[in-house]
């Protein structure tokens, strides 16, 4: 395994029914993190759609030329593009998903597992937790409310899972509010399944009556605040991950958790 990785979380701006300028902006902050010589850059849930569960008319099927110029990018710069929409999949069927651009791989994705009282109405739940590669590290992807249910990022761990990425859309509060949230549940997922987590919130007005604190934290499989932004407008940050942290952590005794775990006893 790679003993760095520079990842790119991007606070963005994400405005419904804007997805020509969405899109506009994510692939500047694509070739923003390419001179950055990020392998990974990581945009908030539904980055290109815009969050409003209540109107799915901006929903989009996964068949555009847009997704060719992604994948062409993740080519050109060798890196992993995770980025955000709200899907068409087909009659009645609406995901919340994220899709995984890599250099010469079919484009993969992931669509959210649990939905919130909010969103329940109008979408439909995935059913796969499924693990990517990319440079020798293995990384799950979840959805905001996600993160809120243990055994989804315990799941994740028993796969062998390096980093869990969290993109959010995640409105309300200020950024400090946000950033205590995210502590009090986040660290937990890391610490207990000896991973990194790195989360992203959208920011601002969206143009669908909600405001998004801006904020982005990435978390060492040891439990501690590895770095934080916050923003209040489009705003990009590196991390760089030092991997051997894992092993370091995974060696330990009485600091990894997993292989004493008594999945016999729980349902």
């Amino acid at each position: 395994m790679m003993q760095n990785i520079r990842v790119a979380l991007v606070i963005q701006n994400c405005p419904v029914n804007r997805f020509g300028d969405n899109l506009a902006e994510t692939v500047k902050n694509i070739c923003a993190a390419a001179r950055h010589d990020c392998d990974f850059v990581v945009f908030p849930e539904m980055n290109l759609t815009g969050y409003a569960p209540a109107d799915v008319s901006n929903a989009v099927t996964l068949n555009a030329p847009w997704m060719n110029e992604l994948a062409r990018l993740a080519v050109k710069h060798n890196l992993a593009i995770l980025t955000g929409l709200v899907e068409k999949a087909g009659p009645g069927k609406i995901y919340a998903t994220h899709l995984v651009f890599r250099p010469h791989q079919p484009v993969a994705r992931y669509r959210k597992i649990h939905l919130s009282p909010f969103e329940a109405p109008y979408f439909s739940c995935g059913d796969d937790v499924a693990l990517f590669e990319f440079k020798g590290v293995n990384f799950g992807i979840q959805l905001c409310y996600d993160a809120h249910f243990p055994e989804l990022s315990t799941a994740m761990a028993l796969k062998k899972a390096d980093i869990i990425f969290i993109p959010h859309a995640s409105p309300r509060g200020t950024p400090g509010e946000k950033s205590a949230s995210w502590k009090r549940h986040l660290t937990a997922r890391a610490f207990d399944n000896a991973v990194f987590v790195a989360a992203v919130n959208q920011v601002g007005e969206n143009d669908a009556g909600l405001n998004f604190p801006g904020i982005s934290m990435m978390i060492g499989p040891d439990g501690f605040l590895a770095g934080e932004n916050r923003a209040c407008e489009n705003k990009m940050h590196i991390h760089v991950l030092d991997m051997s942290l894992l092993e370091h952590i995974r060696s330990h005794k009485m600091r990894y958790f997993l292989p004493n775990r008594r999945a016999n006893l729980i349902e």
